[in-house]
């Protein structure tokens, strides 16, 4: 019972620093979540569950791209080189009526509800 403990252990803590180094290593952009300051805590702090959250919620993969998580559809720089003005300008237009109908239907509201 010892041995398997022992091993146990000493596998534990090669995941923990394999862990370790795979968030130091890897570049800013490839974090999901919070900074890479604060994977390097989670995993430093919480062993074994640090590394498993680490694999599981944090790394980005290689094919992923932060936009898909992260950017909206009107904000994708690729989305918007690949509209034409005339279509950004009518979105525009579009999205300002939408806040001014949201503007007005909030004036009328009872503040204390």
């Amino acid at each position: 019972m010892a041995r398997v403990l022992i091993v146990g252990a000493f596998l534990a803590v090669i995941f923990w620093v394999y862990s370790i180094v795979d968030v130091a290593v890897q570049p800013a952009g490839r974090h999901r979540g919070v900074s890479k300051g604060v994977w390097v805590l989670i995993v430093v702090l919480l062993p074994v569950i640090g590394g498993i959250l680490w694999f599981w919620i944090g790394r980005r993969r290689r094919g992923e791209r932060e936009s898909d998580y992260l950017t909206a559809p009107d904000d994708d720089p690729a989305a918007l080189r690949r509209m034409s003005t005339a279509e950004q300008d009518a979105r525009i237009r579009q999205l300002e009526e939408e806040l001014a109908r949201l503007d007005d239907e909030s004036d009328g509201a009872d503040p204390r509800s």
